[in-house]
């Protein structure tokens, strides 16, 4: 679905918004506070001072404005009173935000006090990973280049990529056309274009791939309690390249 540059400049704005929110968590300490806590200030953050929607709440029915995934939680983790941060733990803090009619999407994972070196190191290649997939946006690209970058990244580290739940595209809806796999092979699927707008997510495991849904009917964890870490952005092909639309103040075109 291609977005005209008006469109795209709407869509950066939201998701300008929505990187102030991440640099809102950022200047929190979150250990000790519950998830649900976590939830509540976002919501206030993006409601009272954006003056934005958070586009997460009511959709498909959930009831919350983020997903809160600690540890083993690969993704849509509901946020809880009982789960409280502690030190060590990781914990991916996922949000959409909509302004305007049109929507951005994206997630980090954030480490809690002291965390051990074999989780930090997930954490970084996770976020790598996910900047090998940018970095292969471009008009004229595939799809498969795509998962390609941050399967062969992945793998090279020793991890594996969830399978299950992959990026997509995005604009005046939350999910569009097309899918983003994060695997496959290199020259294969869709040819990318000038004003595509989409996600890129990739989750990355300890263990194995393989995922269980637990019985919220939201919550997807690993199938063997082995650590999973995410990062997200929302991107745009422009006619040279590729536009990191909820880039943050803190971060650089590329890991």
């Amino acid at each position: 679905m291609i977005k005209t540059p008006a469109e795209i400049e709407l869509m950066a704005e939201a998701g300008r918004r929505l990187a102030a929110v991440f640099t809102h968590l950022d200047a929190m300490t979150l250990e000790g506070l519950n998830t649900l806590e976590i939830n509540d200030r976002v919501e206030a953050f993006i409601v009272d001072e954006l003056k934005s929607r958070p586009a997460s709440k009511g959709q498909y029915g959930y009831g919350f404005v983020l997903n809160s995934s600690i540890n083993q939680v690969v993704c849509h983790g509901v946020p809880r009173v009982e789960d409280v941060l502690k030190s060590g733990d990781i914990v991916n803090l996922d949000i959409t935000l909509e302004k305007d009619g049109f929507i951005a999407d994206s997630s980090k994972t954030y480490l809690i006090g002291s965390v051990g070196p074999q989780a930090r190191r997930l954490v970084r290649t996770t976020y790598e990973a996910m900047w090998k997939g940018i970095q292969a946006v471009r008009p004229g690209a595939k799809l498969g280049d795509i998962g390609f970058a941050i399967e062969k990244h992945a793998k090279k580290a020793g991890y594996s990529v969830v399978r299950d739940y992959c990026g997509h595209g995005i604009g005046r809806e939350m999910h569009e056309d097309p899918q983003v796999l994060h695997f496959g092979k290199a020259g294969t699927g869709a040819t990318l274009r000038e004003g595509m707008t989409f996600t890129i997510e990739p989750m990355l495991n300890q263990g194995v791939r393989t995922v269980v849904t637990e019985d919220d009917g939201w919550t997807v964890a690993t199938a063997d309690a082995k650590l999973s870490a995410q990062f997200e952005h929302t991107v745009a092909v422009t006619k040279d390249g590729v536009r990191v639309l909820t880039l943050r103040p803190d971060e650089k075109i590329a890991a």
